[in-house]
């Protein structure tokens, strides 16, 4: 079933000073299954950022449209948006945006609470969560507590919790060493193999060859894409650092 489909997306910034245009996103269309992983790489400035704020509905394109489980979000009043990204959709940040004032637990229910769980059900989701997430040990401390993998374990969680239609990480494994990172993309494979659908922006080779499939960007618009089939992660990597290198060379678009 088609989870996601992006058609035409096109994206327009007007400077403050000057009022010179800017194309970030030319042409993007592409869809996602339910239950893909999906990786979104490019060069800086690519576009890459900017297609996923427009995903994430934190921003507006300026044609085009992207239909969430058969739903516009283009259309999406903006006093409703909150709640709809709060409800479907998860987020995974490279800085964690944990509240330092929170516990860990309190960091994870706080989608619930602003969607007005009862306490008993936001227990009832965040056990087994953070028992796959091995994070039970560190509920009750505060972000300042805990190492970075730790922090994006949590984040992961309350990613989690809402059970959304979509996770959309970005740059998780950017502010985490080899060690932590490693750990993360084992556990979003995990996650994936259970069902959910992830869609992650990342500069990262090593983060991306976990994907099933990967999206190149370039100048806005998709480059290329490749799939991971049964091809293992090392595999992948080697294929998606020939890609890279096409991109950072001037390549021509794949059609």
């Amino acid at each position: 079933m088609t989870l996601l489909e992006v058609n035409n997306l096109k994206k327009i910034y007007t400077t403050r000073f000057g009022g010179n245009q800017v194309q970030a996103l030319s042409n993007v269309s592409f869809s996602v299954e339910e239950g893909e992983y999906v990786a979104i790489m490019g060069e800086s400035g690519s576009g890459k950022t900017t297609l996923l704020n427009v995903l994430a509905s934190l921003d507006k394109p300026t044609s085009g449209e992207v239909i969430l489980n058969g739903k516009n979000i283009s259309e999406i009043k903006e006093s409703e948006l909150a709640a709809f990204r709060r409800d479907h959709l998860g987020f995974v940040f490279q800085d964690f945006n944990l509240l330092d004032t929170f516990s860990i637990k309190d960091n994870i229910f706080l989608p619930l609470v602003l969607s007005g769980q009862p306490y008993q059900e936001m227990e009832k989701r965040m056990r087994p969560i953070a028992e796959k997430l091995q994070i039970e040990n560190i509920l009750e401390k505060f972000p300042y507590e805990v190492s970075g993998g730790q922090k994006q374990r949590a984040a992961a969680a309350r990613a989690l919790i809402t059970k959304p239609y979509l996770v959309l990480a970005d740059e998780p494994t950017g502010a985490l060493d080899s060690r932590a990172s490693n750990h993360l993309l084992e556990l979003f494979s995990q996650i994936n193999d259970e069902g959910q659908t992830i869609i992650m922006v990342t500069h990262s080779t090593r983060a991306a060859s976990h994907a099933k499939r990967v999206l190149f960007i370039k100048d806005g618009e998709v480059f290329h894409q490749l799939y991971k089939g049964s091809k293992t992660n090392e595999q992948m990597y080697q294929k998606i650092s020939d890609t890279l290198t096409v991109i950072a060379t001037g390549g021509e678009r794949d059609e």
